[in-house]
Order: C-alpha cells, then structure tokens, then sequence
C-alpha cells in the first residue's frame, strides 16, 4: 500500500515528465509503478495537487499540468481547505520563535507540505523552506511565529474534527466539536 504523498509525488512526477492526456492514462503509468488507485482517488490526486488540462502550443490534445510550486493554484479559499486536510494528515508540531514556525511531519512529508502552504496563498505567510522532515514557515509582520504556528494547528484541528464528525456521523454517534489535536493531547498532559 502507497501513501497519499508517495502516490502524488510520483504523480508529479509523471505529470511534469510526460505528456499525459487522460487519468486513464496516468491509471496505467502509476500500475506500471505498483500503485493501484481508484479513478475518484486519482481525480481527487490531481484535484489537489492543483492539475488542470492544457492544450500544447501547437493546438493539440490537451495534457496534464501541475503549475510550479508557489503558485495560487485555487485561490486562497480552496487553497486553505486543501492545507487543512494536509495539516490533519501530516503536522507531527509545530512551534514558534520570533518570526517564524517550525514544523514536523513524519519523513518525507515536509516538502509536500511547504508546497501546499505556499500555494494556499495565505496572507500570513511569507514563505516556507524544507528539509526531509521539518520546515521552517517565515510569518509576515506583525504577526509572530507562535501565532502562526496556533494558526496552522486550528486549521490542522478543523481537518481532524470534520473527519472525525463524518465518521461519527457515518456510524451514527453524535457529533462533538470539544476535542481537542494530537499536539495539543501531547502537549498538555
């Protein structure tokens, strides 16, 4: 079994190194790889990653793209939303100094983080630079790196809840909307 982030790293990597021109297609590639994945998974994939069809210059038939890292890829609306189901997934913590935050993941995650917080486009944030498993996320004046990192961690805390409420709801238990995240049971036992 893949991870999301594996699965969509390679994702990325088939989509800037080949001209790809269906999810069928791509389907295909990722099974030659060893990777299964359902068309609704491969569509929320490309979804996320902010892949959009374009024709070539010369008029063609369109193929996949995934704009570079930094760019606004859904506006900061729907840039937020992804960032919050990937806080939910993948902030092991995160801690503020002076101006900035810095940020676990579980390894090899960080990177794909720092991309979705860049390409969120949130106005607090003036930019991220990753390791394997840390990033460093620089916040905008006059804002500090604590209340960045307190913001970062409520938006991780919304994935978790909405999460959680669906499954509850899924499996018909009630609904509570006092839990509280991982970090914070860590941290505050």
């Amino acid at each position: 079994m893949t991870t999301r982030v594996a699965r969509q790293a390679r994702i990325v990597e088939l989509v800037t190194g080949k001209e790809i021109r269906s999810q069928t297609e791509l389907a295909g590639l990722l099974a030659e790889d060893g990777i299964d994945v359902t068309q609704a998974t491969l569509s929320r994939d490309l979804d996320e990653l902010g892949a959009v069809k374009l024709r070539g210059p010369d008029g063609g038939q369109p193929v996949y793209v995934i704009p570079e890292d930094g760019s606004p890829v859904q506006g900061v609306q729907g840039g937020t939303a992804r960032l919050s189901r990937l806080l939910g997934d993948l902030l092991v913590s995160a801690e503020g100094s002076g101006n900035l935050t810095v940020l676990r993941t579980p390894p090899g995650a960080a990177q794909f983080l720092a991309s979705a917080i860049d390409r969120s486009a949130m106005e607090e944030v003036a930019g991220t630079i990753a390791g394997d498993d840390t990033l460093m996320v620089v916040a905008r004046e006059p804002l500090t790196g604590g209340e960045l990192a307190e913001r970062l961690r409520e938006l991780a805390a919304q994935q978790s809840n909405s999460t959680q409420d669906a499954e509850d709801s899924a499996r018909g238990r009630a609904v509570r909307h006092d839990r509280t995240t991982p970090y914070e049971e860590q941290n505050h036992e």
